[in-house]
């Protein structure tokens, strides 16, 4: 066998992470190929998955599901969404006098120089011109019908992040990853005929299943590196696959949807072309994947005894990993990380559209800035995880965690206390402090998971994923959409982070230590030596 590009350790895992170092064929090189090429796949599944959100304005007109759609100022003055409408960029609101609070303090009417005389057919107390050409706020049918694709993205993926494990070790990173493109830009290129609000909801459904992806990501680098890298090697092919969720705010609208209008396409026929460019990129991975990397450093295909694990796969192997309340504590630590992440990138453009009245460009914008902080945030926690690893033993690895999920409850709560009083860069300047710390993180919680059950690795990794969408399914069901107001979600979703933070102390090994506790064993810590295996 040709000698490896990247130094290795005696079992063929590389000790090094060289990330510009992509010479070789793949069996010189079979570690850099594989870390490339699951990040470009996972940044591609969630650019397709998160195609639609920058889009849903368009896409809601498309459908007729905007409040001034389905009630016609003229016909309807007296909607909520319109008495309670203010045009930020001038001042105006919707109710000239002012507004006809009930008793409850809900907005029953416009306020007028004779309130008395008025009747409905005279619209000179309303000023509908003030209305945004779609009115999407919260209470809406139009924000309801979003929230709901939102939800069915992001729960379609749970089932098929678990399996996944089991998918992994029978048919290995390469394939599984191939498949999953392949059915994704089935569902991406046939969202272009989207005409109703239960077809967007299914399109969004069969397109979130591309989200287990990630899984494969970090599976697979687990495969190709050797522990002292482990932490940095998945946080950042795991970021730079996660920043697909940024890159689509920016790609599907401001390189793909307004060119096409301005080109003198309609709004309509515009968003429903631009969806089969993702397709077209699922196609052109999957067909690279398949021909240029391996799924092992010394073979093609994987086989599952390099892990440790004697048995074939089996359902039973779940049931095994879930008896360990550490693994479930560490599912739902994710599921406030990752699944925070999800819950942004469907919503902040949204928000930053309806709440702050921005245009669909530069709502996106801001929107993407959430994503793109995984260019060095999510890495950041990985080497955060592998110093404290290095300082203080995997304790250290398990303050890292805390200390990133503490402080992402701290920004979230104060991203929704910035109100649309306040200009938009306030609540840019709160959402950048809130990312970094929600992908590092997730760069910390993969620094622990490889330890945690080391020969079940494939089946820890897909549930611990599934908890990230788990999160997501949660925090808009309970949160999002029960909850009618714009900010209000955002301070009850920071106590839901805050409360798994806080359950840090219940990670203790004998053999490791925890929190608060060194180990009992006398073994060393570096390299662990229960990792040898992998």
């Amino acid at each position: 066998m040709p000698r490896f590009r990247c130094a290795v350790d005696d079992n063929d895992r590389a000790t090094e992470l060289p990330l510009f170092r992509v010479c070789g064929s793949v069996e010189e090189n079979p570690h850099m190929r594989a870390f490339w090429a699951s990040i470009i796949s996972f940044h591609l599944a969630f650019l397709g998955w998160f195609a639609l959100t920058p889009l849903a304005m368009p896409v809601a007109t498309s459908m007729g599901i905007c409040e001034n759609q389905l009630y016609p100022p003229s016909e309807y003055p007296k909607e909520q969404a319109y008495l309670n409408y203010k045009n930020l960029h001038n001042g105006l609101t919707y109710c000239r006098y002012g507004v006809v609070r009930g008793p409850n303090g809900k907005a029953i009417d416009c306020e007028g120089p004779n309130t008395t005389d008025h009747v409905g057919s005279n619209l000179s107390i309303y000023r509908p011109e003030e209305l945004a050409s779609c009115v999407c706020t919260s209470g809406t049918e139009c924000r309801r019908v979003i929230s709901q694709g939102n939800l069915a993205a992001v729960a379609s993926t749970i089932l098929l992040r678990i399996s996944m494990g089991t998918l992994l070790e029978r048919y290995g990173p390469v394939n599984t990853q191939c498949s999953l493109l392949l059915f994704g830009a089935i569902w991406l290129a046939m969202s272009a005929a989207i005409t109703a609000p239960w077809n967007y909801t299914l399109f969004r459904f069969f397109i979130g299943m591309v989200g287990a992806a990630f899984v494969t990501n970090q599976f697979w680098c687990s495969l190709m590196f050797a522990p002292n890298v482990i932490g940095t090697a998945n946080a950042t092919a795991a970021g730079w696959g996660n920043m697909g969720g940024g890159v689509s705010q920016i790609f599907m609208t401001a390189i793909l949807f307004q060119p096409l209008v301005d080109s003198g396409m309609s709004d309509d026929t515009a968003w429903r072309v631009s969806m089969f460019v993702p397709a077209s990129f699922y196609i052109l991975c999957a067909v690279c994947l398949k021909y240029l990397c391996w799924d092992m450093p010394r073979g093609r295909h994987y086989d599952p005894v390099i892990t440790g694990k004697k048995e074939q796969p089996s359902l039973w192997d779940y049931w095994d990993v879930l008896k360990d309340f550490r693994v479930v504590v560490m599912i739902f630590q994710y599921s406030a990380c990752f699944g925070t992440e999800l819950v942004m990138n469907n919503s902040l453009t949204t928000h930053f559209t309806s709440y702050f009245q921005l245009g669909m460009t530069e709502a996106s914008l801001l929107a993407s800035s959430f994503g793109l902080m995984n260019i060095f945030a999510r890495s950041a926690g990985g080497i955060l995880s592998d110093l404290m690893y290095r300082s203080f033993g995997f304790p250290g690895r398990i303050w890292a965690q805390f200390l990133s999920l503490f402080l992402e409850a701290i920004f979230l709560f104060g991203f929704g206390c910035v109100d649309n009083s306040n200009p938009w860069f306030v609540a840019l300047a709160v959402l950048v402090g809130f990312s970094l710390f929600v992908q590092m993180a997730e760069g910390t919680s993969y620094g622990m998971v490889p330890f945690l059950k080391k020969e079940q690795l494939a089946v820890v990794s897909a549930l611990v994923g599934a908890g990230g969408n788990l999160g997501a399914v949660i925090a808009t069901a309970l949160f999002y959409d029960l909850i009618e107001d714009d900010l209000l979600p955002y301070r009850v979703h920071s106590g839901y982070v805050m409360f798994w933070a806080l359950l840090s102390p219940v990670y203790y090994w004998s053999d490791k230590g925890g929190m608060f506790c060194a180990k009992q064993s006398s073994e060393p810590t570096s390299p662990e030596p229960q990792l040898d295996a992998l």
